[in-house]
């Protein structure tokens, strides 16, 4: 399968597969970008232009990351 065939399959879903499909691949998938340091300076943007269209307050997202990470003695992470 193409990736042109790939992207069809999966705008042709339906808002909740796509929900679905997002869960079940995106980390995964991420796992593959980590390794790959530019290609994941090239996927921050659209991460970034995600959040922005979907009027997420882009400081309460990194307050809301924050509850779920930790921190490391002597990091730089806020609180």
């Amino acid at each position: 399968m193409t990736v042109a065939e790939l992207k069809q399959a999966t705008l042709a879903l339906s808002r909740e597969e796509k929900q679905a499909f997002i869960l079940d691949t995106l980390q995964p998938l991420a796992k593959d970008a980590m390794a790959d340091p530019a290609f994941l300076m090239q996927l921050f943007p659209v991460f970034l232009a995600i959040i922005k269209e979907s009027g997420l307050d882009l400081q309460q997202l990194i307050q809301f990351a924050s509850m779920f990470g930790t921190t490391q003695p002597g990091s730089n992470s806020v609180p």
